[in-house]
């Protein structure tokens, strides 16, 4: 019969699992569910409306006008890499958290016997605090160059200024969404550092240091 115990998840450790279980989970899905249209009217002096998606995994290239010289004018943006290690990162936690997790509920015992265990814990969990700092930071930088790069401005100016030239360009909201919850994964998993801190052999040897009497 399997046994289990819910007592990591009364200290702050088990709490922190569970949230960043959860938040991780919201940040990639905001970013692979994104999806935003362009649309472009009479930017060619043809007097048609086309239209493009972007979306997961953020790279492309289309062609947005035929000014009066007879030049195609496009935009393109390859994002792909900062997308997909933002969502890499969102992915491992999620599994880490799903593993830590059940080795809390089924072998906290162990976990607090055998030295090795928390200071992996320690060290894999400071690997993914930097995973989310830096793929939040590269994820910003690419957001922001999606938002460049289809700026309506930047379009009419591309196609020549024409003066019945539209540009609808929709909301990046959950992408600045999916941003929050990057940055707010990383303050997560930064600061449940010193709650596995405190389960290592490391803290528990320098309190038997400084105690008084030894």
């Amino acid at each position: 019969m399997v046994t289990y115990t819910l007592t990591a998840f009364q200290e702050p450790r088990g709490v922190m699992r569970i949230l960043q279980f959860i938040f991780a989970i919201c940040a990639f899905a905001t970013t692979t569910n994104f999806s935003n249209t362009v649309s472009l009217q009479n930017c060619d002096n043809t007097n048609s409306t086309r239209s493009f998606t972007l979306e997961y995994p953020f790279r492309f290239a289309e062609k947005v006008c035929t000014p009066s010289e007879g030049v195609v004018k496009d935009i393109s943006a390859n994002v792909a890499s900062d997308a997909q290690f933002f969502v890499a990162t969102g992915v491992l936690s999620l599994l880490y958290c799903v593993f830590i997790i059940v080795v809390y509920a089924l072998i906290d015992e162990l976990y607090k016997n055998k030295t090795e265990i928390p200071l992996a814990d320690f060290m894999l969990t400071t690997v993914l605090a930097v995973f989310w700092l830096s793929g939040s930071a590269a994820w910003a930088n690419g957001t922001s160059a999606l938002k460049g790069v289809t700026d309506p401005i930047d379009i009419r100016a591309l196609c020549g200024n024409i003066p019945q030239c539209g540009v609808t360009v929709g909301s990046f909201s959950r992408l600045n969404i999916s941003l929050i919850f990057g940055f707010l994964n990383f303050f997560l998993w930064a600061s449940d550092l010193w709650f596995l801190y405190k389960e290592t052999i490391w803290f528990q040897s320098r309190q038997t240091t400084t105690s008084p009497g030894v």
